[in-house]
């Protein structure tokens, strides 16, 4: 990627939208107007969590308002939880573009999760954001990150919903691993749209090429990070730092690690308030991998972490 300069707000870098000024309702719908359905949440979501093993029982929480029927939102839980066993929360498709989330989450409790289910209590809400996972885009449909939405009175009813899920089950959590990728597109899309959305400049970034962990500046936990890019290294790379010892901007910590203040940006890590928390990222665009290496990521990001935090749970 060419280390060309900023943009300026006046040069129109995104189709919508007038450079420098904020979107408002117009440009929004227009946003909105411009998505497209690309993949089914019903066959590749709703569909796969019937089929579950019946040691975990599926639950709606909530639906999307643009279409209920279409988009409800589902957890799976341990049918029978084990008293005295620490609490465990997954959660993938925050942003609905970022699939090994997703079908890393579910194939996580299609192979794997039922060996936990005598020492954890298991939550996993594999695709918090339906709607996005069917247009492939990291907002909802109305242009709001949910994965900077998990506040107070969050705009974000994705995140509005998870939340209120996590405080009705009224149990303290030990660990929760939130699933994410980092795609090219970030690049190509959503960095462009965010800064015509907001009516601030385009900065160019870079896409670091490989695996990587997001820890909670407040909370960072630094083994539990790298037990969990130990766990995932056999199965792809590890993101390196760039030329200024960063990845996405923020100083690396350890091997594939950086840290941002979950609770301060709104991040989805930051709803329980675990001991244990991390946002894995998943490098989907590189000749290394497959959809199926992503998603075996994903499994080993979870299993390590899970491993660690039990280990570490008196």
């Amino acid at each position: 990627m060419s280390d060309q300069a900023a943009s300026s707000p006046q040069e129109r870098f995104y189709p919508i939208g007038t450079p420098g000024v904020p979107w408002g309702d117009a440009e929004k719908a227009q946003w909105y107007e411009s998505q497209t359905i690309q993949r089914s949440y019903r066959d590749e979501v709703q569909g796969r969590l019937e089929e579950l093993d019946p040691v975990f029982e599926v639950e709606q929480y909530g639906a999307l308002s643009i279409d209920p029927d279409r988009y409800p939102l589902l957890v799976a839980r341990s049918a029978r939880p084990v008293a005295g066993a620490p609490w465990a929360l997954i959660t993938g498709g925050v942003h609905g573009y970022e699939t090994s989330g997703v079908q890393g989450a579910i194939a996580f409790l299609r192979d794997h999760a039922a060996a936990y289910s005598d020492r954890l209590n298991l939550v996993v809400a594999p695709c918090v954001s339906p709607w996005g996972y069917e247009v492939i885009h990291r907002w909802n449909p109305n242009a709001i990150d949910p994965n900077r939405s998990f506040i107070a009175n969050s705009p974000a009813e994705e995140s509005a919903a998870l939340i209120k899920l996590i405080a009705g089950l009224g149990v303290e959590f030990l660990v929760h691993l939130d699933l994410h990728e980092t795609t090219d597109t970030d690049e190509s899309e959503f960095r462009p749209a965010l800064a015509a959305r907001d009516g601030a400049a385009s900065e160019p970034g870079l896409i670091p090429d490989g695996f990587y962990t997001v820890g909670d500046s407040e909370n960072p936990q630094d083994e539990f990070q790298a037990a969990i890019v130990a766990g995932v290294h056999s199965i792809t790379h590890i993101a390196p730092a760039d030329d200024n010892g960063e990845i996405i901007g923020a100083k690396v910590m350890q091997h594939g690690v950086i840290h941002y203040p979950c609770a301060e940006l709104g991040l989805c890590a930051s709803v329980t308030a675990a001991r244990f928390t991390s946002t894995t990222e998943v490098y989907p665009d590189s000749p290394k991998v497959s959809p199926e290496i992503c998603n075996a990521a994903q499994i080993a990001a979870v299993q390590a972490a899970l491993e660690h935090a039990l280990s570490h749970a008196g």
